[in-house]
């Protein structure tokens, strides 16, 4: 009981320093909750895509929740232990085993834990309903879906609160439980010892799983790097990785940002560079949020872009036609889509190659039915109009018999029977007339119209021969059109309108995801901010009394912070750029020319907005600080 009355003691008094920590578990809580409620309704619930969506989005801002809360504890506790080394120090010194003194930490985080869980999972159920309305309006939800009223997923909630909390601070209580009684003598404040041999090996084994995951993708199925679950889930190990060797990371890229200014100034650039380079463990803790907010931020919304990017450049390279005529609506009749198709195949120097969506299923070697979407195409039409990826047999061979499909249906052998249902229900045995390259998706199925009954042309496809007088061809074929009702646009306006973009709920729940990210990381980043140079009380008396000004002090100590926080932001840059490297080399092995695409705007907003939290926080504890005369500081 001794030692509970101590970590209790040791909260009220330390409660400052662990308000960061708190919000964060707290949030990260309530998401979870809520996550849970809004899953225990949709068991059983109608399925349909809002509802998938919905659970798509609740799960992914439920784990990087998790992930984040983990993350921002396990930083705090780590930074607040070596704060206490003297502490720590005289508890031994005054009795207390290593087990009491790992004890005396654990208990703190369990109670803080409990804490921060009751209030996540009453915070989880009030914002459940106004949560799950936001996503209703926007369409991650379906219409009139409410939370439900279990008891089970605020139970769950809590727990996983306590376990976060617990397997952040796990490390840092066997850290605790090192002091020595020696450590109460301890009046340097040099960081000695930071990057354990623990911190290596948990350190370098997390970038070695990163490194062998996207190797073995990028070997095996490149498209699993494009895939939402993929790029959400492994930027956390690079993240992971790069907080734990923060301390050696951090060293270069210090000496990198300050070189200039150690030049151009007579003292300040240097100081600022030798202050952040001593206190690695200090550093490390104010560029661990900057680090987790830019790094989500240019991993999310550069996955995104890079997807759109290289849909769009697929799109592009896939289409050889000069013209597209689209019919006028989907009600136009058959006779008058075919009278069209005959009136454009009659204007000379052209070929035209009319299409239609359909749906197919292909019956596994298990019997089960895998639907798909497919398109009606006219084989010489197809392969005059189409630059597609064949990789096996021709897109001529295709006829009624035949059918052409991407290698990822595992059909890779021309002429192997494949068993389809039509859209009409009928059953039939195809074919493989060719085969294509798995790009992102949109290498579809082809057959000919007779097996796609109900088809109706949705667009015609119209290429120019060699030698042709484009404007002449170009006016016969509005001409042709025009009784019709149809459209006749260029290539490039009918790709500007129809080529594949980023979708709207997909944009959502990215910033579903990052929002509640970026408050827990600005919380954190603040509340360590304001606890280390709150700590400092010393160093800036000292400062004082070699002959610095208040205001001298007070720039040095908010220059050091915004410099961490650029460290943090470099290395934040470093894990997205990675990030997107392997998708950008995923997107090569699959032949998609995919521009680069570098999300510099919301990256450079999220690291704006962390040097707006960074330098207030630390000018105004600075300036708190050094409100007593410097020698009372120092007499401590």
């Amino acid at each position: 009981m001794g030692m509970v009355r101590i970590a209790i003691t040791s909260l009220k008094t330390r409660w400052t320093s662990l308000v960061g920590a708190f919000v964060a578990l707290a949030l990260g809580v309530a998401m979870t909750a809520v996550m849970l409620l809004g899953l225990a309704t949709a068991v059983g619930a109608p399925g349909g895509e809002a509802l998938v969506s919905l659970v798509a989005a609740l799960g992914t801002a439920g784990g990087v929740s998790a992930f984040v809360s983990a993350f921002v504890v396990a930083s705090t506790f780590s930074y607040a232990v070596a704060q206490r080394r003297r502490e720590f120090g005289l508890l031994r010194l005054a009795g207390a085993t290593r087990a009491q003194v790992r004890r005396s930490v654990l208990t703190e985080a369990l109670l803080l834990g409990a804490a921060a869980s009751a209030a996540g999972c009453a915070l989880g159920r009030l914002a459940a309903p106004g949560l799950v309305r936001w996503l209703v309006e926007a369409g991650m939800a379906p219409p009139g879906f409410v939370p439900g009223q279990q008891a089970w997923p605020l139970h769950a909630a809590f727990w996983s609160g306590l376990l976060v909390t617990l397997s952040g601070v796990a490390v840092a209580a066997r850290r605790a439980g090192r002091a020595g009684p020696l450590d109460a003598l301890r009046v340097a404040d040099l960081d000695t010892g930071v990057m354990t041999a623990g911190r290596w090996l948990w350190g370098l084994g997390l970038l070695l799983t990163a490194a062998v995951l996207t190797g073995t993708a990028l070997v095996t199925d490149p498209a699993d790097l494009l895939h939402r679950k993929t790029y959400t889930t492994q930027p956390m190990l690079l993240i992971s990785a790069c907080g734990l060797l923060a301390p050696v990371l951090a060293r270069p890229v210090i000496r990198a940002l300050t070189w200039l200014p150690a030049r151009l100034t007579r003292y300040t650039g240097r100081l600022v560079r030798e202050n952040a380079t001593a206190a690695l463990r200090r550093s490390g803790a104010i560029a661990a949020p900057v680090l987790i907010a830019v790094a989500l931020t240019g991993s999310l919304a550069g996955a995104l872009d890079t997807v759109s990017a290289a849909r769009t450049a697929e799109a592009d390279a896939r289409t050889a036609a000069d013209l597209v005529v689209v019919p006028g609506t989907t009600a136009t009749p058959a006779p008058t889509l075919a009278a069209l198709t005959e009136a454009l195949r009659a204007v000379p120097g052209v070929t035209v190659s009319p299409s239609g969506p359909t749906t197919l299923a292909l019956i596994e070697p298990d019997g089960i039915a895998v639907g798909s979407e497919a398109r009606t195409a006219d084989p010489a039409g197809l392969a005059a109009v189409a630059r597609l990826p064949v990789t096996a047999g021709s897109v001529t061979a295709l006829d009624d018999d035949g059918i052409v499909l991407p290698a990822g249906w595992g059909r890779t052998t021309v002429g192997e029977p494949v068993p389809v249902i039509r859209a009409d229900g009928s059953r039939t045995t195809l074919r493989v007339a060719a085969v294509l390259r798995d790009g992102l998706g949109d290498n579809g199925l082809y057959v000919t119209a007779r097996n796609a009954p109900g088809a109706r042309v949705d667009r015609i496809e119209v290429r120019f021969a060699p030698g042709t007088d484009r404007a002449a061809a170009t006016t016969r074929v509005r001409a042709a059109a025009g009784p019709s009702g149809a459209t006749v646009r260029t290539r490039d306006d009918w790709l500007a309108a129809t080529a594949p973009a980023t979708g709207r709920i997909a944009w959502l729940r990215t910033v579903l995801v990052l929002g509640l990210a970026l408050v827990y990381t600005g919380l954190a980043l603040a509340n360590t901010v304001v606890m280390a140079t709150a700590d400092r009380r010393r160093e800036l008396a000292l400062w004082r009394l070699a002959g610095a000004t208040r205001a001298q002090v007070v720039r040095l100590a908010t220059a050091e912070s915004a410099l961490v926080a650029a460290v943090g932001a470099v290395l934040g840059c470093a894990v997205a750029a990675v990030q997107l490297a392997a998708m950008r080399t995923g997107l090569a092995l699959l032949g998609v020319p995919a521009p680069w695409v570098v999300p510099w705007r919301p990256v450079g907003l999220v690291a704006g907005v962390c040097l707006l939290v960074a330098v207030p926080c630390a000018a105004s504890a600075a300036a708190w600080a050094l409100r007593h005369r410097p020698v009372s500081a120092v007499v401590r």
